[in-house]
């Protein structure tokens, strides 16, 4: 099946980004995170016109004008708990965090396997538009993010600035 990627500037570096032939978002990286290795995929073709929509939303995302993402995504074939892990970072709202252990009792899990639903966030291939960044240690600092700390705190930083209540 054709494969497609582009490269994407914004404030986080140059993101990588990789969609199926359908134009459904199958990656998206940030410059040096452990995830990018091996993207794109041999034989994928540099084109980005596929990426358009993508580029949109990311750019009004990092603008403060957006705080969710309508893109169709096709993350590569998971097992069934880091699907139901992934699909549990979609819940989580905007300018908000969880921990891990509450990331975990919303999927029906608890005890030694949070430590496994801290891996299933480590593996999610759509960085940013999958809010992996909004996971957070049990006593609210920041921990593991595949895009570094320093982007987490930024990312959290932009949601957290428009979120915020003017005081008055």
């Amino acid at each position: 099946m054709t494969a497609y990627w582009t490269t994407h500037p914004g404030p986080l570096g140059d993101l990588l980004l990789t969609c199926d032939a359908t134009g459904a978002l199958t990656s998206l990286t940030v410059p040096g995170a452990p995830g990018a290795k091996g993207l794109p995929a041999p034989g994928a073709i540099r084109d980005d016109a596929p990426f358009a929509e993508a580029r949109r939303e990311l750019d009004a995302y990092f603008a403060g004008e957006r705080d969710h993402f309508t893109l169709r995504l096709a993350p590569p074939p998971a097992t069934d708990f880091r699907r139901r892990a992934w699909a549990a970072l979609d819940e989580i709202p905007y300018g908000t965090t969880v921990s891990y252990g509450q990331l975990a009792a919303s999927i029906g899990v608890g005890g030694p396997a949070v430590r496994a639903v801290g891996g299933a966030i480590g593996a999610n291939p759509l960085l940013i538009v999958r809010p992996c960044h909004r996971v957070v240690g049990a006593d609210g600092s920041l921990t593991g993010y595949a895009g570094g700390l320093e982007r987490k705190t930024w990312l959290l930083g932009l949601e957290r600035a428009r979120t915020a209540v003017p005081a008055g």
